[in-house]
């Protein structure tokens, strides 16, 4: 006799009209920051495309700036103003959400005039004003644990959001720092990011990183990418899946030894969805 399994119904957010989450896997993909129009237009469509063959909710990442580099010779991005351009025109031409990272509370109102959803980097999670400012634009917030906090703790940056009055939130597992130049993801932190109430998303490509590792720059293995996020998605806590994806990770300008490559990206979504119905199926009985 097969014993069914209750699982409470899982959480949703609404990101540009839509209802994400509730048991259908999604997506954040994209590449780590902002780069040629040609080539941010080549990889938005790519991935487009990539999802819609796998009915596959996705939101399209890109930074416009990258304020937390290792060294003043990394490179940022395009800044702001041209930063929102590039951007507004993907979702012009793709008719894709998006999201994009903010550093400062000055630039979450100016940000959510163009992008879906305002994300907070690791670093700052923490940050009261910036969390606040973003809730109060009323788009979606995407809040990554930092390295640093335990994951029960996020409980905390949830709550700032709500009191400003937006409860349109998710919280990311990125790994947790492990020494000196190391990250480690700990499978039992999506259970309790999950007792925050939002849908949990795992990033699967900046967990791989080693801060630092390079000198100036990060280092990282993407090697390690595909069998993280499937495991990630094992726990059944995970409502969506963060990717870097490039064209040419190796020559790209920022976090490109975390980043998959794009001939790589069908291949590994595919294992993970395989892993995630297996899942869920088993949660129905």
């Amino acid at each position: 006799m097969t014993t069914k399994i209750a699982h409470a119904p899982r959480p949703t957010v609404q990101i540009a009209g839509e209802t994400f989450g509730g048991g259908k896997l999604f997506l954040f993909a994209g590449p780590c920051v902002l780069e040629t129009p040609e080539m941010i237009q080549r990889l938005a469509g790519e991935l487009c495309a990539i999802a819609a063959e796998r009915n596959v909710q996705m939101v399209f990442k890109a930074s416009f700036d990258k304020a937390n580099r290792s060294s003043t010779r990394g490179a940022r991005g395009p800044g702001i103003e041209r930063g929102l351009e590039l951007l507004a025109a993907v979702k012009q031409r793709w008719k894709i959400p998006l999201v994009t990272d903010v550093h400062s509370p000055e630039q979450c109102a100016q940000a959510a005039e163009v992008v879906d959803v305002l994300q907070i980097p690791a670093f700052l999670c923490r940050q009261t004003d910036l969390l606040i400012a973003a809730a109060e634009t009323g788009r979606a917030v995407n809040i990554k644990k930092g390295q640093f906090l335990a994951p029960w703790d996020m409980g905390n940056a949830t709550k700032k959001c709500e009191a400003a009055g937006n409860r349109n939130l998710l919280v990311t597992e990125r790994g947790a720092s492990f020494g000196y130049g190391r990250l480690v993801v700990d499978m039992n932190s999506f259970a309790h990011l999950a007792k925050t109430g939002h849908p949990v998303v795992f990033d699967a490509t900046h967990s791989v990183q080693e801060p630092g590792a390079l000198g100036t720059s990060t280092g990282g293995d993407r090697t390690k990418v595909p069998a993280l996020a499937r495991a990630a998605v094992a726990t059944g806590e995970v409502d969506g899946l963060f990717f870097e994806v490039h064209p040419d990770p190796d020559n790209a300008p920022s976090d490109g030894p975390n980043m998959v490559k794009l001939e790589d990206f069908a291949t590994i979504l595919d294992g993970v969805l395989a892993i995630h119905k297996a899942v869920r199926q088993a949660a129905l009985g």
